[in-house]
């Protein structure tokens, strides 16, 4: 007789496609589908960053949002003592365990099955082997940059890793952005000030005020906020940020914007890759910082910037384009990716022949 519920318990941390296969195999076999999600215990990423249960438990409820027979618990929002058990890896539970959580749950005993991978030969009754899926390897989870194309679209925000491309004027930062994406795959957020001066100013920074700084800044952090949440690879890149426009508004309008100030402090990007100004100034007929001097001060001035909010920097110093080129993805892989190998999906080798 088909069971009225049945009940998974794991970390979920990343949550992968695989896991996702589990979930819909699960709640096909009962009614009502119960995910108790414990605290993860996963190493940080190359920035850092480690899931927290919040984070684990908001990835599975967007997963699952749809379906109206899957319900989302912690071992604290049942008022039970975390356990350690996962159903991926352990092979047993011990039967008053999972009677004290249908008891919290509110659910029958005997109409319940607990969803596991590894059930041994002599299963108790209540225990549901699940199938095998490609992702029950456990590399994925110790490394989940390079199977980011296995993890479920609802936690790849988190897991992207953000690399920001600033510098001064004419410095070639977009061309570099696009080629970068091109090479890794990796969606963009643009240069927030050169749209806005193309949709707004008329093309040219002439226009440029200090209340145009506000609108700036919170359509970059949309623009940011959606690449991040459409990541498409391990990294997402971003054109400038917002200490760069800080510094157009101090060069320009002669004073500190709150607003930057504090999403310079709120919104970091995991890493920054500054390029040097000593390659040649482009016309464009939007930029006004065009002779040596002014640029350097531009420069310079995001420098001190950078240093005030205690935001460290990779430098690129190379004269040549695809020499920047080169060093950014060499930096890359070395530091964020970690030289993965291609069987992750992650890019290979950029190369400098024609």
């Amino acid at each position: 007789m088909q069971p009225s519920h049945t009940v998974l318990i794991g970390d979920f941390a990343p949550l992968t496609l695989g896991m996702l296969a589990d979930i819909n195999h699960a709640a096909g076999l009962s009614n009502t589908l119960h995910i108790i999600v414990h605290s993860p215990n996963r190493s940080p990423l190359p920035s850092g960053r480690a899931p927290t249960l919040a984070d684990v438990v908001r990835w599975v409820q967007v997963a699952c949002q749809p379906f109206g027979f899957v319900q989302v618990h912690t071992f604290d929002s049942l008022g039970l003592p975390k356990i350690s058990f996962d159903y991926r890896f352990d092979d047993h539970l011990d039967e008053q365990a999972f009677l004290d959580i249908c008891q919290a749950l509110d659910i029958p005993y005997k109409s319940a099955k607990l969803g596991i991978k590894n059930s041994p030969d002599q299963a108790p009754p209540f225990l549901h082997r699940l199938p095998k899926t490609c992702d029950d390897a456990i590399a994925i989870f110790e490394q989940p940059l390079a199977y980011f194309h296995r993890l479920a679209p609802a936690c790849r925000y988190f897991y992207t890793q953000t690399v920001c491309i600033v510098g001064g004027e004419s410095s070639g930062k977009t061309t570099l952005v696009h080629k970068l994406a091109n090479h890794y795959g990796a969606s963009v957020a643009l240069e927030m000030g050169r749209l806005y001066t193309h949709s707004h100013l008329g093309g040219s920074e002439l226009a440029l005020q200090y209340s145009d700084y506000a609108p700036i800044a919170i359509n970059h952090a949309k623009a940011i906020d959606t690449a991040i949440h459409a990541a498409t690879a391990p990294i997402t890149l971003i054109d400038t940020d917002f200490a760069t426009t800080q510094a157009f508004c101090e060069t320009y309008e002669g004073r500190t914007h709150p607003l930057l100030a504090s999403l310079i402090e709120s919104q970091r990007m995991d890493f920054t890759i500054y390029l040097d100004n000593n390659v040649a100034w482009v016309a464009d007929g939007m930029r006004r910082l065009g002779d040596d001097a002014k640029r350097s001060a531009f420069a310079e001035q995001l420098l001190n910037i950078l240093a005030r909010h205690g935001i460290s920097h990779h430098t690129i110093d190379d004269a040549d384009y695809h020499a920047r080129y080169l060093q950014a993805v060499a930096w890359i892989d070395r530091h964020i990716l970690g030289n993965l190998s291609d069987d992750g999906r992650i890019s290979g080798k950029a190369t400098d022949e024609n």
